[in-house]
């Protein structure tokens, strides 16, 4: 069998129960695999050919998880509908069939990573700013920031709706000509318009922005506008990143 997976587990990403839970059910003689009762937790199956049920009522099959990393250009909205007729970022992923969404968002200028997915608890996990994961910019701004500027960055500035937490910032590039410089910014949190905003607040306009990385994923090899599906060993590592078994 291909897809041989524990009972538990099965039943967890059916949407049926936790796994602690499914496995009580088990325990309880409440599930059962091909018409036989299972009260066995180290019970395997294959939930594309085996019928399981619980209490006598079949379990529907999870919806395969798919994952991909797109390379935004600028000019999409990040959301699945727009009522503005705006191109979206869905429409960049049209050949796939399955229903994805953005993880997270980068607004309508913003260029870069963007993952998409339809595994919801993946998704809000790699969001919760408990496990405090990493997206990385390059922010092209009109004027050179002082490094007191930036310093201010490092540690955290203060916006409408708050303190930024400490950001891990580098000068990249300086323009003197053309006054302005490229700046790499790393941030794990995810409040609207964020980067732009901390800017802001230390005099320097954004006048481009894109995100080059994002949980230890990078754009290599992904041309603007194009995407891939992110191979097992991503998926495991993001899952670990975000405290969630695969």
């Amino acid at each position: 069998m291909k897809n041989v997976d524990r009972l538990q587990k099965i039943l967890s990403q059916a949407g049926i129960a936790s796994r602690r839970a499914a496995e009580k059910m088990i325990l309880a003689g409440r599930v059962s695999v091909d018409g036989r009762i299972v009260t066995e937790l180290g019970m395997k199956a294959d939930p594309e050919t085996a019928m399981i049920a619980v209490d006598g009522k079949p379990v529907r099959k999870a919806e395969q998880h798919v994952y991909y990393l797109l390379n935004k250009p600028k000019g999409y909205v990040c959301t699945a509908k727009d009522e503005k007729g705006r191109r979206t970022v869905l429409d960049l992923l049209s050949a796939v069939e399955e229903r994805i969404y953005p993880v997270g968002r980068l607004d309508n200028n913003t260029e870069g990573l963007l993952l998409l997915t339809n595994d919801g608890m993946l998704m809000n996990a790699l969001l919760h700013p408990k496990y405090e994961i990493y997206k990385t910019y390059i922010a092209r701004v009109r004027g050179i920031p002082a490094p007191e500027s930036l310093e201010r960055l490092r540690m955290g500035v203060e916006l409408s709706d708050g303190k930024t937490a400490p950001a891990k910032v580098r000068m990249v590039e300086i323009d003197a000509a053309e006054n302005q410089a490229r700046v790499e910014v790393a941030i794990h949190e995810g409040r609207n318009r964020q980067v732009r905003r901390m800017f802001e607040a230390i005099g320097h306009d954004v006048q481009a922005l894109k995100r080059i990385e994002f949980a230890d994923l990078t754009l290599s090899g992904v041309p603007r506008g194009q995407y891939r599906a992110l191979t097992e060993q991503e998926i495991h590592r993001l899952c670990s990143l975000a405290g969630k078994e695969a």
